[in-house]
């Protein structure tokens, strides 16, 4: 089966939305939900919540800035 492009969902056969763009990249959209959200309102998946590359992966976490430590460095003589 196929997946939807933005939402990651799989496609029955029968149904869906097959778009094809001007440079011939194919996109498979389940539902006009789908298909709104990405190519009119030009939004993420993985941006919006009830995608499933919103639901697997785990947002980024921002890493605390901790103080690197130092080394004392050799003078040269």
């Amino acid at each position: 089966m196929v997946k939807c492009s933005f939402s990651g969902e799989e496609i029955t056969p029968g149904t869906g939305i097959m778009y094809v763009k001007k440079d011939g990249t194919t996109l498979y959209f389940k539902n006009s939900k789908c298909k709104r959200n990405m190519l009119h309102l030009k939004r993420k998946p993985y941006n919006v919540a009830w995608t499933k590359s919103k639901t697997e992966k785990p947002s980024p976490k921002k890493e605390t800035a901790e103080p690197k430590k130092e080394t004392p460095k050799e003078e040269k003589k």
